[in-house]
């Protein structure tokens, strides 16, 4: 069907309208996955909130601004993904799902998160880029178990000191906010493997040497006087990259990411709860 014609569609809610964008998607499938990316819908079918077996959601790229209480029906799902939609506010009922471990929220109109986000106490992945959040919700402070953070492309000037609460954090990209200076928190997260702080404004970096955990550290297009110091083995991608202790090209080229989590994969490449 092309996208001009589910466009037309999308703004009829009677069923028989709402079936054609669904392509007959009537019966719980076989690998308990929903994948309605870019059909155009501007609410969610209530039928698919009868699939209480489902654990993968996929909703991305469609006009939806709600969803319905009825969501609350699918306790087995652990990857939602609402990216690239039209929300300014995470519905609360996103927040009864307590199996999630990952949760896509990025490219919508968010200015703040709800604090019953709190009651997500499996997610381990939350991506929020791309939104209009201009401070990083202390709430996310609580999901004790979160592994990945990506805030990038949003308008974050500091992060609040209870991150350093985030003992399994690993990856946190920050990329494209306004951050001014180094986040101090960071510094005292030694468990952290992946700092993207890529086109800010950050002038001058502390050392991160002591960072025993420190893999990879992102710091290009800022207007530093100096490139952040890291232990032996710690990559860096930025200016003066090359004085790092580890062996360098000086072509250039970009430094390959090699780590388990990777910015930005497409929604049917996201990746899984382990």
């Amino acid at each position: 069907m092309g996208n001009s014609l589910k466009a037309i569609v999308a703004f009829v809610p009677a069923d028989k309208c709402q079936k054609y964008l669904l392509e007959d998607l009537e019966e719980m499938p076989v690998d308990k996955m929903v994948d309605l990316s870019g059909r155009q819908l501007r609410r969610l079918p209530l039928h698919i909130c009868s699939f209480r077996e489902l654990v993968k959601l996929y909703l991305s790229d469609n006009n939806l601004n709600h969803l319905p209480p009825e969501l609350e029906q699918l306790q087995n799902l652990q990857i939602l993904a609402l990216d690239f939609n039209n929300f300014k506010a995470l519905p609360l009922v996103v927040c009864t799902l307590k199996q999630l471990c990952i949760l896509y929220l990025g490219n919508n109109k968010l200015c703040s998160l709800p604090l019953e986000l709190r009651l997500l106490q499996n997610l381990k992945t939350l991506w929020i880029e791309s939104n209009c959040l201009q401070y990083l919700p202390e709430v996310v402070c609580e999901l004790s178990l979160l592994k990945t953070l990506h805030a990038g492309s949003n308008a974050l000037r500091s992060l609040p000191a209870q991150l350093r609460c985030l003992q399994e954090l690993r990856t946190i990209w920050l990329s494209g906010n306004l951050l001014s200076e180094f986040p101090p928190v960071l510094l005292d997260m030694p468990f952290l493997e992946v700092i993207d702080v890529d086109r800010n404004s950050i002038r001058f970096f502390p050392s991160l040497a002591h960072l025993p955990g420190l893999k990879l550290v992102i710091y290009d297009h800022n207007p530093c006087r100096n490139a952040p110091k890291v232990a032996k083995g710690v990559r860096r991608v930025g200016r003066w990259s090359e004085e790092t202790p580890e062996p360098r090209k000086r072509s250039g080229a970009v430094i390959e990411i090699t780590l388990d989590e990777k910015p930005s994969p497409p929604p049917a490449a996201k990746p899984e709860p382990e």
